[in-house]
């Protein structure tokens, strides 16, 4: 069985890619400092707690486990936030992937599926969104994940490395199985933001703007399903045996909907209205992501099998009726078995 490190596996996205290497007969090793994941998402392989921008400590993980590859998803993910602290997203997304890929290059492991954004295209000049699009982003969390697509390329034709860097549009949904779901803290994510105000469990869901040049006025986003998104890594790593250099491949549905177009799927499926208050734009937001996925689909072979709006926003539904409860009573009775 190959052996892969996951970091940030214990992640919204990483924990879901852990159950699809398992499921394609690879143990996953998630490296993982849990200041935004959570230990009850690492279910399929084993957890190293850390932080990866600890040399030593990823020293001890490499020498321990011998992975043949890294997918890495850890790292900082909040636009506003970035643009107010950008130091943080400098410090944690580069810096810290600069000491993994030392660490890599040290223990010879060459293979890397790189977990990045379509943020790194800014506001771009025409849609769909494809590979050939300049990379101008907008903002520091963008620039930081187009700062590591530089240096993968650049290790890539220095050491002879295999690399794939992965452009998610928004990921979004559930587990359908309803093991795994989406539970940031806080949460910035537009679907559970939708689904928590429908609840009653968070005041009012913001809108940040109404007045870009869309439909409504709202921004425009292209949602792909998390479990699609996994598959889509287990692809990779097949592809970087297979292939030398470095692939990039944009990862949606190739459809947008707007903010409001959201909020109306999450009417639909829940039966419950959900509360809006509208927000001045929100600071580093382009009006318009919607991917071109063409170059995945012939290369990886990979498709979404979750593409529509109301079945995604589904399985989040679900999962936040059922499964978060369950977490929530099992916390409940772990910390009652303590005391």
């Amino acid at each position: 069985m190959k052996t892969i490190a996951v970091t940030g596996g214990a992640g919204y996205i990483g924990s879901h890619a852990c159950k699809a290497l398992a499921s394609a007969g690879v143990q996953p090793v998630v490296i993982d400092n849990l200041s935004y994941g959570h230990e009850w998402a690492v279910k399929w392989g084993a957890l190293e707690r850390g932080d990866i921008r600890d040399g030593r400590f990823l020293d001890a993980v490499f020498a321990r486990w011998q992975p043949q590859a890294v997918i890495h998803f850890a790292g900082l993910i909040q636009v506003g936030e970035s643009v107010l602290r950008p130091d943080l997203y400098y410090d944690n997304n580069v810096l810290g992937t600069l000491v993994l890929l030392d660490r890599m290059r040290i223990h010879r492991v060459e293979r890397i599926v790189f977990s990045s954004s379509c943020a790194i295209f800014g506001q771009p000049d025409r849609f769909p969104l494809d590979e050939e699009l300049p990379i101008r982003p907008i903002n520091p969390y963008g620039a930081s994940k187009a700062m590591i697509e530089q240096v993968l390329g650049d290790y890539v034709r220095a050491y002879g490395w295999r690399a794939v860097a992965l452009r998610y549009f928004n990921a979004a949904g559930a587990d359908p199985d309803g093991e795994l779901g989406e539970a940031h803290q806080p949460e910035t994510h537009l679907i559970p933001l939708a689904i928590e105000a429908a609840l009653g469990l968070r005041p009012p869901l913001r809108v940040f703007g109404d007045d870009y040049a869309t439909p409504d006025g709202t921004c425009i986003r292209d949602y792909v399903h998390v479990g699609d998104l996994a598959e889509a890594h287990v692809r990779s790593l097949a592809w970087i045996e297979a292939q030398e250099g470095f692939g990039t491949f944009n990862l949606g549905n190739g459809a947008g909907y707007t903010v409001r177009q959201v909020i109306e799927a999450v009417e639909r499926v829940s039966g419950r209205p959900v509360p809006t208050i509208l927000s001045p734009r929100r600071a580093g937001d382009s009006p318009v992501l919607v991917a071109d996925a063409g170059k995945a689909r012939q290369t990886l072979g990979w498709r979404p099998a979750l593409p529509a709006l109301d079945d995604i926003v589904g399985t989040a539904w679900r999962w936040h009726g059922d499964a978060r409860r369950r977490i929530a009573q099992g916390a409940v009775n772990a910390a009652a078995t303590k005391t």
